[in-house]
């Protein structure tokens, strides 16, 4: 999964969140961004950690913001590499804006933290459990949703470097910041609302080629790889949703594959399915039947 980009009404506040609260960095446009047409360089923000884009935020202050029951994001996942780098955005979230958040969850596959930005867009910060702990029956991933302490969490993993950057101290921070807050991080999964998960499962398993991991009422998980989820869709507060209107919130899922050749057998799916496709050689954009937009490209 590759950053994942929001229509936002207020730049300059969605900016502080996603860098002050989240502890993302501000970083360059890469040069394969697109911009939306009316939206210029100057009206977009990347953000991520390392060299890695993980959010994109475009102003677009005219689009009105989405209704709860129609289609488009659930939230977008932020995997950390360990428990530190998490703990630390944990810790961050916790001292900025402790009212964005709302639950926590242990998955049996990963620890999750979840909130809502200043534009009601969900976000997951989470960790992943080490891949040899993960139960797999006939059925896909095990996973369930079951009672997880964020204050024993940071307890447990928060660095005495994070107490003392967060405290506002950095006498014990190195060059490379504060234990875990310059650590990586990735989109590790994007979860959507649609309108029913059978259509859902036809586009998402049938003609875009992921395999299904796990199955809940209501809510449908894929993945590529082996990966417990890389996506989600889920019909929990918009079932029955049609098609989207251009909102704030939700503009593109991004998604890399490996190689030129997935990105053409992708595409000869897409024809047969009679998807409409734009194809410049190097990316192709589609909708789903919710008109959330999706990008492909390969990463070589």
């Amino acid at each position: 999964m590759a950053a994942v980009t929001l229509r936002v009404r207020d730049l300059d506040l969605m900016t502080r969140y996603y860098r002050d609260a989240l502890s993302l960095a501000v970083l360059p446009a890469p040069a394969t961004l697109e911009l939306p047409d009316g939206v210029h360089a100057a009206e977009t923000v990347v953000l991520g950690r390392g060299p890695t884009p993980l959010v994109v935020l475009h102003r677009t202050p005219d689009l009105p913001i989405a209704g709860r029951g129609e289609a488009g994001l659930f939230h977008t996942a932020v995997l950390f590499d360990d428990e530190v780098g998490l703990a630390h955005a944990l810790a961050s979230v916790a001292t900025t804006a402790p009212s964005t958040f709302v639950g926590s969850a242990d998955h049996l596959v990963s620890q999750a933290f979840y909130f809502t930005d200043p534009e009601g867009n969900g976000v997951e910060l989470y960790a992943d459990r080490p891949r040899e702990t993960w139960s797999w029956g006939a059925d896909g991933v095990r996973m369930d949703t079951t009672f997880l302490d964020p204050d024993g969490f940071l307890s447990e993993h928060l660095s005495d470097a994070s107490r003392d950057l967060l405290a506002g101290d950095r006498s014990t921070v190195g060059e490379t910041g504060a234990g875990g807050a310059d650590g990586s991080a990735v989109v590790g999964h994007v979860h959507l609302q649609v309108g029913d998960v059978a259509g859902a499962r036809a586009f998402y398993v049938g003609t875009l080629g992921f395999e299904e991991t796990a199955a809940v009422p209501g809510a449908l998980f894929v993945s590529a790889g082996g990966y417990h989820h890389h996506m989600a869709m889920n019909s929990w507060n918009s079932r029955g949703a049609g098609p989207r209107a251009s909102t704030l919130g939700l503009g593109t899922v991004a998604i890399t594959v490996p190689t030129a050749d997935d990105v053409s057998a992708l595409r000869e799916r897409l024809v047969r399915s009679a998807t409409a496709v734009q194809d410049d050689g190097a990316t192709l954009r589609f909708d789903d039947p919710w008109r959330n937009r999706v990008e492909v490209r390969a990463e070589r």
